[in-house]
Formats: C-alpha cells, sequence, structure tokens
C-alpha cells in the first residue's frame, strides 16, 4: 500500500506547478458535492494517520475510483477536511470540481503530502458533523450534497451527531460512514467487540437514503475500504434533490 501511496505524491510534485480549478473558477453541472471528513483525534497515532492519509489518495487513484469520479455526463465537486475536538476542524483540499484525470491525481497528490494539524484533542463527532454545514454552504450547486465520516472511536467530547442534525443546517444532506475497526489493538478497545463502530456508525451517524457503512479492518485495510466506498457512492445516479429528513 505505501510503496503505491508514496508514487501518488511523486507523481504530484511532478504535478504541483498547474493550479487544480476550483468551484471559484468553474461553473460545472454537478451530480455530487463530495466531503469527506478524517479523523486525527487522540486515538489516532502518527503510523494511522499515515495509512489514513496516504491510503486516501491512493484510493482515489485506483482505476475502479478513477472511473466512478470521471464517467458520467456530469462532474464531482470534491473536498476533504480532517477533524478531532471541538474547534479543531482543518481543510486538506477545498471545494474541487474532479472534471479531468488530471485534476483528480492532483488532489490525491495534496492530500498524501498533507500535514496533520493536530494530534492531542478528543473525538468530538458531532462538531464534525456541524462544521460539514459550514462547508456545504460554500459547495458549488450539485444535485446532492454526501458527507463521509471515517472514524475510530464514538462521540467522547461535546454534542452528539443527532443534535448536530438538529442544530445545523444539514436537511438534504446524506451522510454515509466509514468504520475503522481496531477492537482489541489499543488499550481503550480492549473491551470493543467486532462490529461495535459500524453498529455505533448506523444507529447515531449515518442518514438519508441509501445511506451506508464501509468497514475497514484496522488502518491497514483503510485504502481498500475507500477504495469500495468511494466506488460505491460515485457510481449512484442521483436526480434531482430528495427530502432527506430522517
Amino acid at each position: 500500500m505505501i510503496g503505491r501511496a508514496a508514487s501518488v505524491a511523486l507523481l504530484g510534485m511532478a504535478l504541483w506547478a498547474s493550479p487544480i480549478p476550483t468551484a471559484a473558477n468553474t461553473a460545472p453541472v454537478c451530480r455530487i458535492a463530495l466531503l469527506l471528513a478524517l479523523d486525527v483525534s487522540s486515538s489516532v497515532d502518527a503510523h494511522e494517520d499515515m495509512l489514513q492519509r496516504r491510503g486516501l489518495a491512493a484510493a482515489l487513484t485506483a482505476p475502479e475510483v478513477q472511473a466512478a469520479f470521471l464517467n458520467a455526463p456530469q462532474s464531482v465537486a470534491f473536498s476533504v477536511y480532517e477533524w478531532s475536538g471541538r474547534t479543531q476542524h482543518h481543510t486538506l483540499l477545498d471545494w474541487t470540481v474532479i472534471d479531468s484525470r488530471q485534476t483528480l491525481l492532483e488532489s490525491a497528490a495534496k492530500l498524501a503530502l498533507s500535514k496533520r494539524s493536530t494530534t492531542e484533542f478528543p473525538t468530538a463527532l458531532g462538531h464534525a458533523v456541524g462544521h460539514a454545514a459550514r462547508l456545504f454552504r460554500d459547495a458549488p450547486e450539485c444535485d446532492v450534497q454526501v458527507l463521509d465520516v471515517s472514524g475510530d472511536g464514538e462521540n467522547n467530547d461535546g454534542f452528539t451527531p443527532k443534535q448536530a442534525y438538529d442544530a445545523f443546517p444539514l436537511d438534504g444532506v446524506i451522510v454515509n460512514a466509514l468504520a475503522i475497526e481496531t477492537f482489541g489493538e489499543k488499550a481503550a478497545d480492549l473491551a470493543a467487540q467486532p462490529g461495535d463502530m459500524v453498529k455505533y456508525y448506523k444507529r447515531e451517524l449515518i442518514r438519508g437514503p441509501f445511506a451506508f457503512v464501509e468497514v475497514a479492518d484496522g488502518f491497514d485495510d483503510f485504502e481498500n475500504a475507500m477504495r469500495r466506498k468511494l466506488s460505491r457512492e460515485l457510481s449512484v445516479t442521483v436526480l434531482g434533490q430528495l427530502d432527506l429528513h430522517p
């Protein structure tokens, strides 16, 4: 996995001289505004963060994911941010219209080369969801908005995702999740059981028609899980805005 991800980073360094098109300088017909949220709370160590960050970049270059982004008449608007504590949110990739293979590869390279903003804060999942509402406010106009949250732990600080849905303008946003199952790998997880994160995300986080939880068997499996998730999300054709009230 790492060798492939490193190749993505090297490719990005070669392409970096060209600016990435963004919502500010394009006016596409957009089918999905896809916003990814990566967990960088204190439960994620440096090695796991590297697997997550580079795994995402490598997944974006996989043939089936490239096809899911590009083999449709309408483009995809794409953005990524990392989250941990109540106010610890950092954008890794601003809204970018993925309208060509080069744009997708440049975006993947930027993510592979990105640096973690913080290491010491808890898992404020509800606040991460609330922050997405602010980012969607600046997204290009698309048929549907999709938030995808990845993480390895339950909310342990601040308000919950369900409270965020009541407090923030997220009506009409589909919320999917990538559950990173780490049961038994850390002292904090010794009481955990297989499937706990999936059950938690299904109960507390995902929202909207066809919302789903993808599963990574530890951070080593993050790239494979992300490939599956992106292929599934981007292959769905959405005709107009839906009534997504839970």
